[in-house]
């Protein structure tokens, strides 16, 4: 079943939704539960044709169990579905798309060793007589591409391109299976601002076309720009649906936390120590045969003080992080020479903490004094089948209290996660919850919990508030803060301009692998930081000591 198309004269026009007033989806009263959880409470959400209806949430408040009941990965338990005035029955993902329903999920659905082509055409291969249409379906890819501005390479291996691409892969993956209904969960958790501006502008060009777009976030900047009407759950139950032209970032933080949000950070001048990080020259290759990725890298991180490594995705920041956690080694200089250039170590350089050198020590001995929030939750921060309490102690399982007689202690690691489960506002199930299961939002907090509960003499904190509502951005960038208070380093890698500017006390601007600038933040604006990390600009001395 499909929506009868637009005339060209009466379709979307940002902001102005004057041409319809008819629903393509109408979800009245769903119900769904899972064991411990209700997670969405006779929720009602109505989507106009060719309109941008965002779904604004806390972690954990049942945006993306409602978005995968329209999807069809689960069956509501109570509530019904209409499609085009008419109720449907959605059995599946396959069942969706028939209905014209598709989804880019947060965590991209994308075979990593197949190339973006045939990500896209996966599952409704064109084919004659048992033969691949390849030629056609590239076409039809390159058509679609050109036409809505999402610039592609077909030929290239989805692990080899950028997260933006592979972004704009999965949008395509649904306008070539003809979909109307595009649903956008948390799109920008992993993109760069300049790709947050693209993705705003892609969907404005979709609705302009007819397609009627549902845009899970947590960001009130991006609602304000590109949609039309928003809808705030808050613990699972809708707490209303508002026009955006009629409303304030103020008022639609009040409807999704219950109470009012401040956006600034109130923090005192940092009190700066003893030097506690120092990295000397640290250069990281990529894979063996490139080009450094990190090039001489030197600076100086202090107790008391939130230095913050600026800079697009994909200038060295990832690898510089891999050095300092102990992720990826540090060569011995000598070594290098005996070495053939294959099988040579990726990095050199020194890094000291607390005036011991640790270039050579492992990860276990790091993760004494090191705290570290790593850019990828699932790959690199949990073991996503493990329980949340299990999760919680991961770093510590073998100190005391968690570990008795060469046991672990069932109940310390009980009580430890539920009282991080308290304070850091965990929602998913309780301590034995698979972390699997939890939000993505839920997952970030579990790891800010553990990272920050372990008192580090340095938190590496890689785009700590990726994926996070704003009542929880505001209470970890308040615990980053108490942290520096209490002494402690922060290295704060973060894309998020807002993020640079209003918590860190220093800046470190990277471009194509080198500190190209360091600024403080007080005397910079965001155009001035702009060019730096676009390379447009450069200081003479960029020696971050």
């Amino acid at each position: 079943m499909t929506a009868d198309p637009l005339p060209s004269d009466r379709r979307h026009s940002i902001p102005d939704l004057n041409f319809s007033m008819d629903y393509v989806i109408e979800m009245l009263n769903i119900t769904k539960r899972f064991p411990g959880v209700l997670a969405n409470d006779d929720v009602t959400l109505k989507l106009k044709r060719g309109e941008i209806h965002a779904l604004l949430g806390e972690n954990g408040a049942g945006k993306s169990t409602l978005m995968s009941v329209l999807f069809g990965l689960y069956a509501p338990d109570a509530g019904t579905i209409k499609k085009d005035g008419e109720t449907v029955k959605i059995t599946g993902p396959n069942a969706a798309n028939a209905f014209g329903i598709g989804m880019v999920h947060q965590h991209f659905k994308l075979v990593e060793n197949f190339t973006v082509l045939d990500n896209i055409i996966l599952g409704v291969e064109p084919a004659w007589a048992g033969f691949l249409k390849r030629r056609d379906a590239r076409e039809r890819v390159l058509e679609l591409s050109k036409k809505y501005g999402l610039l592609v390479e077909p030929d290239a291996l989805i692990e080899n391109v950028t997260v933006g691409m592979q972004q704009r892969a999965e949008i395509l993956k649904m306008l070539f299976r003809e979909n109307e209904i595009l649903i956008f969960d948390e799109p920008t958790a992993v993109l760069t601002p300049q790709e947050i501006r693209e993705l705003i502008e892609i969907m404005k060009n979709l609705a302009r076309e007819g397609k009627s777009i549902l845009f899970i976030t947590h960001k009130l900047n991006e609602i304000m720009q590109s949609a039309d009407r928003c809808t705030v759950l808050r613990k699972g139950r809708c707490t209303g649906t508002v026009e955006v032209k009629d409303t304030t970032k103020e008022e639609l933080s009040r409807l999704m936390v219950g109470r009012t949000v401040s956006f600034s950070i109130d923090k005192m001048p940092p009190q700066t120590g003893e030097l506690v990080l120092v990295a000397e020259n640290v250069t990281v290759q990529a894979k063996p045969h490139k080009k450094a990725v990190v090039r001489s890298v030197s600076f100086e991180v202090r107790s008391g003080e939130i230095v913050c490594v600026a800079g697009i995705d994909g200038n060295g920041q990832s690898e510089l992080v891999y050095a300092l956690s102990g992720l990826t080694k540090l060569a011995k200089k000598p070594l290098l020479t005996r070495l053939k250039e294959k099988d040579r170590q990726k990095t050199m350089g020194k890094i000291a903490l607390c005036g011991r050198d640790i270039s050579q020590s492992s990860v276990r001995k790091r993760n004494r004094m090191i705290g570290h929030i790593p850019e990828d939750r699932q790959k690199f921060g949990l073991i996503l089948d493990f329980a949340l309490k299990d999760n919680l102690v991961l770093k510590s399982y073998h100190n005391r209290p968690f570990r008795q007689g060469g046991f672990i202690n069932g109940r310390a690691v009980r009580e430890h996660a539920r009282t991080l489960i308290e304070k850091f506002d965990i929602r998913g199930g309780g301590v034995n919850a698979r972390v699997k299961n939890m939000s993505g939002g839920n997952q970030q907090k579990a790891i800010l919990a553990r990272e920050i509960s372990q008192n580090p003499k340095l938190l590496l904190a890689v785009q700590p508030t990726r994926g996070l509502d704003i009542g929880a951005i505001e209470y970890i960038h308040k615990q980053l803060v108490a942290l520096r208070d209490k002494g402690a380093a922060v290295l704060l890698v973060s894309f998020e301009l807002d993020e640079v500017l209003d918590v860190s006390d220093r800046i470190l601007v990277m471009f194509e692998g080198e500190i190209v600038a360091e600024l403080d933040p007080k005397n910079t604006t965001p155009e001035e930081l702009g060019l730096y990390m676009s390379g447009a600009k450069r200081q003479k001395n960029t020696d971050a000591s």
